[in-house]
């Protein structure tokens, strides 16, 4: 693929920030760093030509589309990877935002084909050079980073999502002139009682969700876009997800149980209109989009593995091993809250989170949810209790992804019941949150996530 650096005609203008592929000067302070020659001649063994234009993809064969009404990955089939990152602007001139969102929709569209990539590398508006690798080797090159290169798109998507921040500053003045634009529903989340955020890890401008089959697919994904502008958006927070193949059934969590047979991406709402895409209740720009709640949820599973699978099923409202409610038979039996029994109890409990979390028991709300495991590894802590030991534990659980038409009605109520109640918050913490607005996609070549709100 010839390389490509203007989103409108592919050519660059005068002091439009873009920059030509070009020889790269890899040499400061008399250290060579790297052994390959940049923007000419061979890298790795291979010709730069080739390597703009491979499509290592083969063909169509496991893509998904990536232009079209609504963004994908959100009712897309559940990859079994994703890479999460947040950006902050650096940048207070809209021309910059602009520009950005365009490379990031073009070069989406390619990675999503399995193409190799040239990056189209831009400098904020009035800056002659890029400062983000002072002192370092310089400039980013535009060639692809090949990690990715001869793996097929393993059904990639991206997601592109507007924080609160994107709109207005905590002082309340407007950002690239978008006061006006802020959407009712981009709330601020509350305080919910066991919260135990870890600012670094939450909020953020820009979102950018890329999930994959092959876990090497999306993090190129998400390196390559970074790559672009690293001194107009520079990188808030990364976390990183998986799923088990759901070929079997619905996929299970970490702590053992199906986790989406009910409010998930798996079994959609019948009227997605009514409960997930934006409408005429809000800004123009937003119909067609969607609002992303975004929560990590670290679980004591080592608490969780010392209470027997019985008592775990009452915590949660189901059987371990097939998904039933319990009192019924299979995993898509109806939800029976109103099951009582031989001695008028409820059957399932009055503090089980299926109970908390079900439409029925929060006027119908529904959120869409995509749920993936992570597992950032092991840190040290004390038990205050006996036997007073000192150990590790995992920093493990589960990544909330919830979409929704309005937060105010869906997950914001729906969580603050389940918050003050719901027995399985003896053995989560949440510790990273944020709240997107995802505008819808962009319709095909030319156009371009955000036009909506921008154009």
């Amino acid at each position: 693929m010839a390389a490509e650096t203007d989103i409108e005609n592919d050519e660059p203008s005068a002091g439009s920030g873009w920059k030509t592929p070009g020889r790269r000067d890899l040499i400061r302070g008399g250290l060579l760093v790297g052994a390959g020659a940049v923007g000419g001649g061979l890298i790795g063994g291979f010709a730069e030509p080739e390597i703009a234009s491979a499509d290592s993809s083969g063909g169509s064969a496991n893509t998904e589309p990536f232009y079209g009404t609504h963004q994908s990955g959100i009712l897309t089939d559940t990859q079994r990877q994703t890479v999460l990152a947040s950006f902050d602007l650096t940048s207070d001139n809209r021309g910059d935002l602009v520009a950005l969102l365009k490379a990031w929709t073009r070069l989406g569209a390619e990675l999503t084909k399995g193409q190799s990539v040239t990056v189209p590398i831009y400098s904020p508006t009035g800056s002659a050079s890029s400062d983000a690798y002072a002192d370092a080797t310089g400039g980013s090159t535009t060639d692809d980073s090949l990690e990715a290169y001869g793996l097929d798109p393993a059904r990639l998507t991206l997601t592109v999502g507007f924080g609160r921040s994107l709109f207005t500053t905590p002082a309340g003045a407007a950002r690239f002139g978008l006061g006006g634009q802020l959407p009712a529903a981009l709330v601020d989340l509350p305080h919910f009682s066991g919260d135990e955020l870890v600012a670094g890890d939450s909020g953020g401008d820009l979102f950018l969700q890329a999930c994959a089959d092959d876990p090497q697919v999306a993090f190129h994904a998400v390196r390559s876009i970074a790559r672009i502008a690293p001194d107009v958006a520079t990188l808030r927070w990364t976390q990183l997800g998986f799923s088990p193949d759901n070929q079997g059934g619905t996929p299970r969590n970490l702590m053992g149980f199906k986790d989406g047979t009910i409010n998930s991406n798996v079994h959609p709402p019948d009227n997605p209109d009514t409960t997930l895409w934006a409408g005429a209740e809000g800004p123009a720009w937003m119909r067609g989009g969607s609002y992303a709640v975004y929560r990590r949820i670290r679980i004591t599973l080592e608490h969780w593995d010392r209470i027997a699978p019985a008592l775990q099923e009452q915590v949660i409202g189901r059987q371990k091993l097939n998904g039933a409610p319990l009192g019924a038979a299979g995993e898509f039996s109806p939800l029976d809250l109103d099951q009582r029994d031989a001695h008028g109890a409820p059957v399932i409990a009055a503090d089980a989170h299926v109970r908390l979390a079900a439409p029925a028991s929060n006027n119908g709300a529904v959120i869409v949810r995509r749920g993936f495991s992570y597992n950032n590894g092991t840190t040290p802590f004390v038990e205050r209790w006996p036997p007073w030991r000192q150990a590790l534990e995992y920093d493990a659980g589960l990544l909330f992804l919830g979409y929704q038409k309005d937060p105010r009605t869906a997950f914001v109520p729906v969580f603050t019941r389940m918050a003050e109640a719901d027995a399985l918050n003896q053995f989560t913490t949440h510790t990273a949150s944020a709240v997107f607005a995802i505008p819808p996609g962009a319709t095909g070549p030319g156009d371009w996530i955000g036009r909506t709100l921008l154009g």
